[in-house]
């Protein structure tokens, strides 16, 4: 050995070594902290997506019901619009064959 390390150079090569590994710890604990963060967003992406697709499951399944509605409606009215056809159909037939009658009664039939 030619050059003995001193008492002096071993302190202070210790001492860079702790301040390195203190350095290197919070440099660890920076890149933890952003892992968490990273994390935390893509879980609320997938949470956001998981919802997003409820809400289109939700809303197709809206639509049905309304097409349903639609359909019974439109069926509601126009079973009104029959009845009313009906009834204007016997009545206008009723006032034919009344004015017929008379009509057959004046002439003598």
């Amino acid at each position: 050995m030619d050059n003995p390390v001193t008492h002096r150079e071993l302190e202070q090569f210790r001492q860079l070594m702790e301040s390195e590994n203190e350095r290197l710890k919070e440099e660890n604990d920076r890149q933890n902290h952003r892992i968490g963060v990273l994390e935390n967003s893509i879980q609320k992406m997938t949470d956001l997506a998981a919802s997003t697709e409820k809400l289109a499951v939700n809303m197709q399944n809206m639509l049905k019901v309304q097409e349903e509605q639609s359909k019974r409606l439109e069926q509601i009215e126009n079973r009104d619009g029959e009845k009313w056809r009906k009834a204007m159909a016997y009545i206008g037939t009723a006032i034919l064959g009344a004015v017929l009658a008379i009509v057959f009664a004046k002439i003598g039939l």
